[in-house]
């Protein structure tokens, strides 16, 4: 049982390995191919406007480039974050009591327990869940210095 979970983590690291290092030759050979445009780029501007007007034409163009590099970063940030966000209102929504089972299960407690019983068993739980509550805020609470 363990040898075939061992075989087939082999085969999925050297499945990932491989792909992993097509990626980086394909990335290698793209900057290459890249720098080599860039170059005829510079001696063409180079020999029809001469060097300044070619140098600032390099600059701009990857000026441009680093604009809209930074621009998709921002934009894929906020992306993230408005996601994290949806999450984080999502589950803050879900409360255990909008869960069938755990209602079920209260009331077969209830059932089994007796109301009369329950409600100082309540009481406690509200107390207890109300000083834990109060802890932990005072616990996010940088003391003064």
């Amino acid at each position: 049982m363990f040898q075939r979970m061992i075989d087939d983590f082999r085969a999925s690291t050297g499945v990932a390995l491989r792909q992993t290092t097509l990626a980086a030759f394909a990335a290698i050979a793209l900057f290459i191919t890249t720098s080599f445009l860039c170059a005829a780029l510079f001696i063409v501007v180079l020999n029809k406007y001469g060097p300044v007007e070619a140098c600032l034409s390099g600059a701009a163009l990857f000026f441009i480039v680093a604009l809209i590099s930074a621009l998709s970063y921002l934009l894929r940030k906020r992306q993230i974050e408005r996601r994290a966000a949806e999450r984080a209102k999502s589950a803050a929504t879900h409360s255990l009591l909008a869960d069938p089972m755990t209602v079920a299960t209260g009331i077969q407690l209830a059932r089994a327990i007796g109301v009369k019983r329950l409600i100082p068993l309540l009481a406690v739980g509200g107390l207890a869940l109300g000083l834990l509550a109060g802890r932990s805020q005072a616990g996010d609470q940088a003391p003064a210095e």
